[in-house]
């Protein structure tokens, strides 16, 4: 399914959506018309039967932040800068905001370039797979700026306070084996069977109870700002929910029966 002309979804038999950024030619900068085409993406899935999401670029780039070209036109056309920061607030901002808190599991799938704005989109997802080609940089001062799409929220939680600063202070761009190294992706596989590792990771999470993972995902990524109390209540509150699903009984049953358990989302 085409979402405009910039971004293409597709769900497949096993609840897996796939959201492919589509605009090669402009490495899948985050342009209006990518911005809106992911968030109809969104939009498509949020209420769905889908089980997990995989974010990817198209033409050997994930995206490579900021749209250069509109950066540009707006210093021609002298566009005030208080109109430009509500355009970044009204697309990028709310994008990330609906990245991080999308109910549903997702997956960056990274191969290639990930910079600026487009390292920031590859973070909001839950978790981030990378091929060999992988690259990543917060590249912001390469043009004079600062930081934004969530760099000074998602950055700090992923790689510590000091480690953040260098990478944004410095500019620069680290490969996959050093973005392995520092936590800015869970996996890197090797470029011949990237497409069938992510293919199998993204399954796994799809075979699990969505109802639970649901919560589970949220959870976790609440629990940072929490207390200790706080996460245990939330923690029960969502397990009591959970009990009373379908899925639960089948877990309980598949395991008592040594079998694979086979969950409906019910």
């Amino acid at each position: 399914m085409a979402l405009g002309d910039a971004v293409r979804l597709d769900v497949d038999d096993e609840g897996i959506a796939t959201i492919t950024l589509d605009r090669p030619d402009r490495r899948n900068a985050l342009s209006p018309a990518i911005s809106d085409g992911l968030s109809a993406a969104l939009d498509e899935i949020e209420d769905s039967d889908v089980r997990c999401v995989r974010l990817e670029g198209a033409g050997g780039a994930f995206s490579a932040g900021g749209d250069i070209e509109s950066m540009r036109e707006g210093i021609e056309n002298d566009i005030p800068a208080d109109e430009r920061v509500r355009s970044l607030e009204r697309s990028t901002n709310e994008l990330i905001r609906r990245l991080v808190e999308f109910p549903v599991p997702t997956i960056a799938v990274v191969d290639g370039p990930a910079v600026g704005a487009g390292a920031n989109l590859a973070l909001a997802c839950d978790m981030q797979l990378a091929s060999e080609d992988a690259v990543f940089g917060f590249v912001f001062r390469q043009v004079g700026l600062s930081v934004d799409a969530g760099t000074s929220y998602l950055l700090p939680r992923v790689v510590g306070e000091n480690v953040a600063k260098e990478l944004v202070l410095t500019g620069d761009i680290v490969d996959a084996d050093r973005a392995d190294e520092l936590g800015l992706v869970n996996h890197v596989y090797d470029g011949d069977e990237f497409d069938e590792r992510v293919a199998e990771f993204a399954e796994k999470i799809a075979s699990g109870p969505p109802i639970a993972l649901r919560h589970a995902n949220r959870l976790v990524g609440e629990g940072l700002a929490k207390s200790l109390d706080q996460a245990l209540t939330d923690e029960a509150v969502a397990q009591g929910i959970v009990f009373e699903t379908a899925d639960h009984e089948e877990g309980v049953a598949a395991f008592l029966e040594d079998r694979k358990p086979e969950y409906e989302g019910r």
